[in-house]
């Protein structure tokens, strides 16, 4: 019996009516459809000209192959490096399956929705998660300029997954023991200007500090930025400190814009993190930046495609 070309495959499911569910499952198997060829070479290609992760020397020689990649001999200090050297993605396997497991991340599957699209156990696949997507993440903007918003919001402080707690459990979806923010909520501070460039950064526990703003804006706002923010004294004082032109909006008093004085757009993207959250049906406290740079990347729109997500993690590595 005479098996079809593709073309004559391809004429078929054209004349075929597919419901959802078809559709469905056929992207999942195109999806599945792995090139180890095809990963090995954006690696490559990705990490081009890179230096000696171990001295930064530009000096190397090939030396062989393993993994399926290109191994080269530093001639700075002699230890060999391959592409993903240095990167969050070395010693990881299953090469094949990376960019089908990256089509995943940018669709925010779950861990288990994911490992059984692509075929890993699930525990393989939140490690994955975990590597890509802090290797992906570390694409951010350097400065935010012109007019930028910042806020910090809060979550209840998490230890999901620890060995050791350090106080005693509590049920999922649990409160604090005491009233308003205190020790017991992890600080996410958020920073976004009109132009949609956004950074998060991890604070700790508690409120923001002064010395925490210092530490997380001075260096990324330019000296001409208009920095907007709520009422909270500590961001008045920062400015203050560090000679930034700074407006604050009462928001606790009803007080919602004055013009283009706003902090509607960074508290938009908190409204968007905390629906996007709720799929993953909790998140460690020690993770929570990670999920944040995750939905940043989503956000951000540029690293739209598997490849994208990966070429970033190895040329930022």
């Amino acid at each position: 019996m005479r098996g079809l070309t593709f073309d004559e495959l391809f004429a078929m499911l054209l004349a075929v009516q597919l419901s959802p569910d078809d559709l469905s499952r056929l992207r999942e198997w195109i999806a599945g459809i792995a090139d180890p060829a095809e990963c090995i070479a954006l690696i490559e290609q990705a990490a081009a000209g890179r230096p000696c992760p171990h001295c930064r020397c530009a000096r190397k020689h090939r030396c062989g192959q393993a993994s399926g990649l290109q191994r080269f001999r530093c001639l700075g200090c002699g230890h060999s490096h391959n592409a993903l050297t240095g990167t969050p993605l070395a010693r990881l396997r299953k090469k094949e399956l990376w960019l089908p497991y990256l089509q995943c991340v940018l669709e925010s599957r779950t861990v288990r929705d994911a490992a059984q699209v692509v075929g890993v156990h699930r525990t393989t696949s939140f490690r994955w998660r975990h590597r890509f997507v802090s290797g992906a993440m570390r694409d951010r903007p350097a400065t935010l300029s012109a007019i930028v918003e910042a806020d910090e919001t809060y979550r209840l402080e998490s230890q999901k997954g620890a060995r050791n707690l350090t106080r005693p459990p509590r049920k999922r979806g649990g409160v604090a023991k005491r009233r308003g923010i205190n020790r017991e909520h992890d600080c996410l501070l958020v920073a976004r200007d009109r132009s949609g460039r956004t950074l998060d950064f991890h604070t700790g526990r508690g409120q923001v500090t002064v010395a925490q703003l210092h530490e997380c804006l001075k260096p990324v706002l330019q000296d001409d930025a208009l920095l907007i923010t709520d009422g909270a004294i500590v961001y008045q004082h920062f400015a203050e400190q560090a000679g930034i032109t700074h407006e604050a909006v009462n928001v606790e008093a009803g007080v919602r814009a004055r013009g283009a004085i706003h902090v509607q757009n960074v508290n938009s993207w908190h409204s968007r993190f905390k629906s996007w959250l709720v799929r993953f049906r909790g998140v460690a406290s020690r993770y929570l930046i990670h999920y944040s740079g995750w939905q940043r990347v989503l956000d951000d729109r540029r690293l739209t495609k598997p490849a994208h997500l990966l070429c970033a993690a190895v040329q930022l590595g």
